[in-house]
């Protein structure tokens, strides 16, 4: 986990957050200790200053943040008003990467979004040639605003994009600008006149984000700054080369074997009919999470880990990472939306039955059969 760029600092109209001590696990070298710090502090500084602008909204800044450094891409669903567009807007003033907003709408072509040819002549020689012209998507951070009031065709110009980061337009293919985020929302209470995302999209999504009405005492701190002259100012403090160097430090995160077997469970636990499935997801599931989830748990819990100062993955962060994964990946029955059951409530079911497994501690010498150690990471 070789850290090679200069840490990022906040600046001096900022008040700097207590430093984290990172927790280690044997084996972990000074390097990888100074590589932690250094996302850490980014990830602390860019809270501070989202922070200025965003009021609240703790848990969806975070997953925002989690997998923009994991090289996802975020669904963010919440009824209007709820700043979503504005914390999209806010995070990418903060990074410094292009910002390109998509309105999607009912007659938004998938051209409009990839780009296409356009035909032009040469008034010296009086010669033709298509030339292509991008579209919104050639940018670092898409905000697809909206994106369940498009037809289907419309956004499955986004599949390619996401899970590639190329659009292919003709005979060509064009690379997109790394790093590449797409972040998306969507309103659920206003179904007339939508499209609803096929599944297949909806897995390509790392996170299903759920943005929540804000509690009172933001509440009237929104109506305070909404209905003022306060206009805060934001520093950058991350370029795109600097990004990706911290995805690469997320990815050197070292993972147990028994955490990778919870992931593995709990992801194989959504799926009906097969084995050791518990009965109640057998009834109320139609389909489950497929690989994806297990590979997005798995990134999600290094993110989280690092950005929370240890050097390793614990169930713990797997469990807090279930929800925003796996939400969008299970497909209730009928009877089970009949009688009010989520997927939000089946993920808390799971997580309440699935066993955690217990790490593997080293035998003693002299005793083979030594127990795990109290307080062992789990």
């Amino acid at each position: 986990m070789a850290a090679s760029s200069p840490n990022q600092r906040p600046s001096a109209a900022t008040a700097p957050s207590p430093a984290v001590t990172p927790t280690t696990r044997p084996g972990a070298t000074a390097t990888d200790i100074q590589a932690v710090e250094q996302l850490a502090r980014a990830y602390r500084t860019m809270c501070e200053q989202l922070g200025k602008v965003i009021v609240g909204q703790q848990r969806v800044i975070e997953q925002v943040l989690i997998a923009m450094f994991c090289q996802g891409h975020v669904l963010l669903v919440g009824v209007p008003g709820l700043a979503k567009t504005l914390l999209v807007k806010t995070i990418s003033d903060v990074l410094t990467l292009p910002f390109k907003r998509v309105q999607f709408t009912p007659d938004l072509m998938p051209s409009d979004i990839t780009g296409t040819d356009v035909l032009e002549e040469d008034h010296t020689t009086g010669r033709r040639s298509f030339r292509f012209v991008r579209g919104p998507i050639f940018a670092n951070m898409v905000l697809a605003d909206e994106i369940n009031r498009t037809p289907p065709k419309t956004q499955a110009a986004l599949l390619e994009a996401m899970q590639e980061h190329r659009v292919t337009a003709g005979e060509h293919t064009y690379d997109l600008p790394q790093p590449f985020f797409v972040l998306a929302t969507q309103n659920p209470i206003e179904q007339e006149g939508t499209y609803p995302l096929p599944e297949a999209q909806l897995d390509r999504f790392m996170f299903q984000t759920l943005v929540h009405y804000p509690t009172p005492q933001e509440e009237v701190q929104i109506m305070k700054q909404a209905s003022s002259n306060y206009r805060p100012t934001l520093h950058r403090l991350l370029d795109g080369p600097n990004i990706m160097h911290l995805q690469q430090i997320v990815r050197r995160v070292p993972v147990a074997e028994h955490v990778y077997a919870y992931a593995r469970d709990l992801v194989r636990a959504t799926r009906p009919n097969e084995k050791d499935t518990p009965a109640f997801v057998n009834e109320l599931v139609q389909w489950g999470a497929g690989p994806r989830a297990g590979i997005y748990l798995i990134m999600a819990g290094k993110a989280r880990a690092i950005l929370h100062g240890r050097v390793h993955v614990t169930t713990e962060d797997i469990v807090n990472m279930a929800h925003p994964v796996l939400r969008h990946r299970i497909l209730t029955t009928f009877s089970a939306e009949a009688s009010g059951m989520t997927s939000d409530k089946i993920v808390d079911r799971l997580l309440k039955e699935i066993p955690r497994p217990v790490p593997q501690q080293p035998a003693a010498a002299g005793n083979p059969t030594a127990q795990p150690a109290a307080g062992a990471a789990r």
